[in-house]
């Protein structure tokens, strides 16, 4: 089930563009994690907070990392997709 990412927040989905098509949170763009340097215009354009997420948390975490050393700020790790889909629901 997909639950809808809040007005508030922008989700954005590090894994490859398969893992996405198996199934994302509702309202979250897939920008993969070695595309992320060529995107930064764009994830900077994004409403803050921007959450980040992947299968376990280590491919968002490296993107926040990147996006921080690029002076985007206000970048968070969600973790996996699991963890953002609970937090949304509660």
């Amino acid at each position: 089930m997909q639950k809808k990412a809040s007005n508030r927040v922008s989700l954005i989905d590090v894994r490859t563009p398969e893992e996405f098509r198996l199934g994302h949170a509702e309202g979250a763009i897939n920008i993969p994690l070695d595309t992320l340097p060529y995107r930064l215009s764009e994830i900077a354009a994004l409403p803050a907070p921007r959450i980040l997420y992947c299968r376990s948390g280590n491919r968002s975490g490296m993107a926040v990392q990147i996006l921080r050393q690029a002076g985007i700020e206000d970048v968070h790790n969600g973790g996996s997709l699991e963890e953002v889909l609970y937090a949304m629901a509660h």
